[in-house]
């Protein structure tokens, strides 16, 4: 087993004990609940007549099902008002903080920790949510948690979990124009499979790692669930540091920065750190990754051929012939030319500032194609009124995207946001199976916030880098 990592130093220091099952109970740090997945764990806490251990170590918002036009109340669907309702109460009677809509600081759940300073280096944090992985990105181990265990969490701050092994994802080299973390992240997949890290968390490092801003390792860390992994992380360093510097929390608690930041340093991975697996990528080899499939895995390169389902591991045969025929592709084609209905810039992969100025940057100037309609959604209403104030805004809306509220949206369709019959979307999010963006039918191609920015421009998938402004990060 792996020794002298992030991951074991971390993990240790937040063990209580370890219980008859073999699995040891973490002390959580930080328990983040939204309104979908938390209502069934308040009711079972009245059941047993138990309060919430730490309200103080509890942070609620509303994402899920929130809609993203018209946000005034009640909800014109009676489930979405159904479950903030709830939540509002549950909250309430507990005492714990809620960036609801009315505060300014409502979002995403996995964008909103991380902006006002509550995900932080060396803490355990979890949420009922699969996509909790991405607060790794600042040294944190982030799990998505089930009902029972959010109740659990609420009863006790504590959770079961069995200890993972170690993989270390070495990304040397440089991002070439048009080249984005989203890229990073769908190139392992499509390496590793969506099966590869079961039993593992993902350490990222190298020099391409290095260089990204935390909106970027946000992105790789948000994914690392869609290749099997239990987390993933990023060890903290100066540019980690100085994003939290900038956060409310440590602008009200600037002694408390200096005095956590021995921590952070200490719990860096050792330079002699064991790992139970080491994989390397070459950065410098990548080009803007689209999926052909109807699973994160299913990937490749923007001049790549779709592999023909033959040609494929016995196992997965199958599953590529299906998602051929979803997808309306054949073997030996590029995606590239791939017709689209809709483009979605939204979800916790890349809905963060810089993700929409990138975006921005290949809209200006050019018009939506005729036959796609395009929504923007910002992360949170924080990123909403920053990209309002840089007038991205307009950049967007004179183009012919729509601009909406912060929320979910179209990533998983629980609101009104969702695919019709059987259209095509080019997404910046992070799951294209069948079904997830609200039609069975529908079609969805993941790709980095500038090639949808590019599809919706041309009303086919494109290569980014044919345009001007292309940028990397």
């Amino acid at each position: 087993m792996s020794e002298g990592t992030l991951y074991d130093k971390v993990w240790d220091r937040h063990t209580v004990t370890t219980l008859p099952t073999g699995q040891d109970q973490l002390f959580v740090g930080l328990h983040l609940i939204h309104e979908v997945t938390s209502p069934q764990a308040f009711g079972m806490l009245r059941e047993r007549d138990l309060e919430v251990a730490y309200p103080e170590l509890t942070h609620a918002t509303v994402d899920h099902i929130v809609p993203t036009a018209d946000q005034s109340r009640p909800y014109s669907d009676d489930a979405a008002e159904e479950m903030m309702s709830e939540l509002e109460k549950n909250v309430r009677e507990a005492g714990i903080d809620f960036s609801d809509p009315t505060t300014g600081d409502q979002g995403i759940v996995h964008v909103i920790g991380p902006e006002q300073g509550l995900t932080q280096p060396g803490k355990t944090i979890v949420c009922g949510d699969s996509h909790t992985s991405t607060h790794g990105a600042f040294g944190a181990l982030a799990f998505g948690i089930g009902t029972s265990q959010i109740r659990d969490v609420l009863a006790t701050g504590t959770v079961a979990m069995e200890k993972q092994k170690v993989r270390k994802i070495q990304v040397d080299g440089e991002l070439g124009e048009g080249v984005e973390a989203k890229d990073v992240i769908l190139e392992i997949i499509r390496r590793l499979g969506t099966e590869g890290g079961v039993g593992y968390v993902y350490e990222y490092a190298g020099s391409a790692i290095e260089s990204l801003g935390m909106e970027g390792r946000m992105s790789i860390c948000n994914m690392s669930i869609e290749g099997g992994a239990r987390a993933g992380y990023v060890n903290p360093d100066e540019t980690t540091y100085e994003w939290l510097a900038e956060t409310d929390y440590f602008q009200e608690n600037p002694d408390r920065f200096e005095e956590l930041k021995p921590y952070w340093e200490s719990i860096r991975s050792d330079e002699d750190a064991e790992y139970d697996d080491v994989v390397t990528i070459d950065a410098d080899e990548l080009e803007p990754v689209v999926t052909w499939g109807t699973t994160p895995g299913q990937g490749i390169g923007i001049a790549d051929p779709i592999p023909a389902p033959e040609d494929l591991p016995a196992d997965k045969q199958d599953t590529a012939r299906r998602a051929q025929e979803h997808m309306r592709v054949e073997p030996g084609d590029t995606m590239e030319g791939y017709d689209i209905d809709v483009a979605f810039l939204g979800s916790c992969t890349n809905a963060r500032l810089p993700d929409l100025r990138r975006a921005a940057a290949i809209v200006e100037g050019r018009e939506v194609h005729d036959d796609v309609r395009a929504m923007v959604v910002p992360g949170s209403q924080r990123v909403q009124e920053a990209a309002e104030e840089e007038g991205l805004r307009e950049v967007f809306e004179e183009a012919g995207f729509e601009w909406r509220n912060a929320g979910c949206s179209m990533c998983l369709g629980m609101n009104e946001d969702q695919l019709e019959g059987d259209e095509a979307c080019a997404s910046s999010s992070n799951r294209n199976f069948i079904g997830r963006q609200g039609s069975k039918d529908g079609r969805t191609v993941l790709m980095n916030p500038q090639m949808v920015a590019a599809a919706a421009i041309e009303g086919e998938v494109t290569d980014v880098r044919e345009m001007k402004e292309v940028q990397t990060v």
